[in-house]
């Protein structure tokens, strides 16, 4: 049997197209096993998928000045050691990374026992993680084709983010009445915070809320301890902390989505022809990715980009209105898009690098 180690964590978005990749990968043969950190939030969700899980030490790399940025290496030296361990413990063919640190000393490793590294970029531009890593992978696959500028051109791919499947199969009258709506006529808007909520967004939504309900029927993901109680008995409201399952079922109702900017969060968008509103994570709290993530999709006609600084009730108001007139034109451009069958061109890659490994 194939074996493959798979890798990535410190947020969701590092894990879910692994996640997304495993049905074809055990379609094709492959024993699967996962490394990350002792407790990230990548074990809950490996753990569910029944996979063997073995947890390394590990350190973030940071650009600014930290106390910890004196012990964290430390933390890494010893993860890689550990990653050294297990793959010859293991004994794989290949290795997928979809990236975060824990997933740097997985890669370095992979190099020293001449295992093949598969990497992924999900945003425009490589993250420190996966830059650390590059040097070490034998393929790098993005989502962005801007993002080919940015990578050795012998090791660049563009694929698509690989995107759990069940999320097309979603059942809205499933979503409709766990939302207890009750006026099929009104269109629905999704919103959608990230997993730990936007501070930004759920104010500027539930400032709106008594003329969007006007209209819309809404559904409010607003992140983890961001329940409004006050609000539970407002007809055609429904606010969840987050959706599992429900995602899918959720995402077939939805008529307009309002997003931040995560490269998973808008391939995902993308592959369900969603009309949206991205409304980026600033510059001031981050590196710039989702700005970056955002005005590729604009500058594409996938959707319309609401910048943080210029969020108001007024033009967010402005831009649902916009959205909604102009849906059609959005749907359009993202069926026209040259999209990629993200899972089939990144397991060939992986059957690739497995044959080239047993041939070596």
């Amino acid at each position: 049997m194939k074996k493959i180690v798979m890798t990535g964590g410190g947020t969701a978005g590092h894990v879910t197209p692994n996640i997304a990749l495993m049905p074809a990968l055990r379609k094709e043969g492959y024993e699967i096993s996962y490394i990350g950190s002792y407790d990230g939030i990548e074990k809950n969700l490996i753990d569910a998928q029944n996979i063997p899980y073995y947890g390394i030490s590990s350190g973030k790399l940071r650009r600014y000045f930290d106390p910890k940025n004196f012990s964290d290496p430390f933390k890494v030296i010893k993860g890689y050691g550990q990653s050294v361990k297990l793959m010859k413990q293991l004994r794989p063919d290949v290795v997928f990374s979809k990236g975060g640190f824990v997933s740097v000393p997985v890669v370095l490793a992979a190099k020293r026992c001449k295992i093949p590294a598969i990497i992924h970029e999900s945003d425009l531009t490589p993250g420190l993680a996966n830059k650390l890593a590059i040097p070490s992978a034998t393929k790098v696959c993005c989502n962005f084709p801007e993002t080919l500028n940015y990578l050795p051109k012998e090791k660049a791919v563009l694929t698509g983010s690989p995107i759990r499947q069940e999320l097309l199969n979603g059942n809205a009258d499933a979503a409709f009445s766990l939302c207890h709506f009750t006026d099929r006529s009104k269109p629905v808007l999704l919103v959608v915070g990230g997993s730990t909520g936007s501070r930004a967004i759920n104010i500027a939504i539930r400032d709106l809320l008594p003329e969007l309900i006007k209209t819309y029927n809404l559904i409010h993901l607003c992140g983890k301890g961001n329940l409004d109680t006050s609000l539970n008995r407002v007809t055609g409201y429904a606010q969840f902390e987050y959706a599992n399952q429900e995602l899918a079922d959720m995402f077939a109702l939805s008529d307009l989505v309002i997003s931040r900017a995560g490269a998973n969060a808008i391939c995902e968008l993308l592959a369900l022809h969603k009309p949206n509103i991205l409304i980026p994570l600033s510059a001031a709290a981050s590196r710039g990715d989702q700005i970056l993530n955002a005005n590729s999709f604009r500058s594409q006609g996938f959707s319309y980009v609401l910048e943080e600084e210029s969020l108001t009730n007024t033009t967010l108001l402005e831009a649902i209105h916009h959205v909604f007139r102009k849906k059609d034109s959005y749907i359009e451009a993202m069926k026209n898009s040259t999209g990629h069958n993200s899972i089939e061109t990144i397991v060939g890659l992986i059957l690739e690098a497995s044959k080239s490994k047993a041939n070596s």
